[in-house]
């Protein structure tokens, strides 16, 4: 297995401090703030340890306040309802005595019903896009240094971006990209078997380059300095069982900016064209002034 799947799986693995009570760490990642997919993934953990013979089937949250990676992160776990069919868990991510994420999740019994989905789009496989080696020597030396640091870090998360040209800086007056991006993402390494294990990997995954699709039309990226970028809410919507250990398609778009904030939203295909995940976000997209 990947030292960086081991290290996931290892940030994923909550000490349960009491019934509804966990703690999780941060990796040492050398990041100012934790990264708001790892907070959803503990949150979701902690639920789902809580609660037995339902699989989660939506979550929504929202991000209070940035999470300090050198401090530990409190999940206090609320186990709101356990009904026949679903139940519903409400988890607060506490650090320094305050709550910095909250988050309301939904679980089912696995029941068969009515079935139809959207269609996956037609876009090049993973096999056919450039790896990571060679995503490095054509798109990193165009990057800016805090890009380049991000995409020479060992990930616990391989992409495969579709749209290559969204990395390389564009000329000015140049025509705008449309705000839609494609990626194809999979652990780098092995996973248990277990669903929940997959399903917080994907809440995990999820966090990752939605927000920047928001920025796309602007030839802007969150790694710039001018930037201001945060997640301010996050749902995720999980349809069917998959595996996260293999590839999926995440295909996002941008309905809307305005008011300092990006509005984008995804739909994660299996490569047989299954729709196994939706998600929606509006995040922080600020572009700094400076005060003469």
């Amino acid at each position: 297995m990947a030292r960086a799947v081991e290290e996931l799986l290892a940030t994923l693995d909550l000490e349960r401090l009491e019934n509804n009570l966990f703690r999780g760490r941060s990796p040492n990642v050398g990041w100012q703030r934790v990264f708001g997919g790892q907070v959803i993934g503990q949150a979701l953990v902690a639920a789902v340890r809580t609660v037995e013979g339902r699989q989660a089937h939506s979550l929504h949250a929202y991000f209070l306040l940035p999470g300090d990676p050198k401090a530990p992160i409190v999940y206090e776990v609320d186990p709101i309802r356990d009904g026949k069919s679903f139940a519903t868990r409400r988890v607060v991510a506490i650090q320094h005595g305050r709550a910095i994420f909250s988050m309301s999740a939904s679980f089912q019994v696995r029941e068969d019903g009515l079935d139809h989905e959207a269609p996956m789009p037609d876009v090049p496989p993973p096999e056919d896009l450039p790896g990571e080696d060679e995503m490095r020597a054509r798109i990193m030396p165009m990057m800016d240094p805090a890009a380049r640091a991000y995409f020479e870090r060992e990930r616990p998360i391989e992409l495969r971006p579709v749209e290559l040209e969204r990395y390389i800086p564009r000329e000015p007056g140049a025509e705008p990209l449309p705000a839609r991006f494609h990626v194809w993402i999979r652990t780098t390494g092995r996973l248990p078997d277990e669903q929940s294990i997959h399903d917080c990997a994907l809440a995990y995954a999820s966090d990752m380059t939605l927000l920047d699709s928001s920025l796309i039309p602007h030839g802007r990226s969150v790694f710039q300095r001018d930037m201001q970028a945060a997640s301010l809410d996050h749902a995720l919507w999980l349809h069917r069982p998959f595996r996260a250990d293999e590839w999926l398609l995440y295909a996002q778009e941008s309905p809307s900016a305005s008011g300092a904030r990006g509005f984008s939203r995804g739909s994660i295909f299996t490569r047989d064209g299954r729709l196994v995940a939706s998600v929606a976000q509006e995040g922080l997209v600020r572009v700094r002034t400076t005060q003469g």
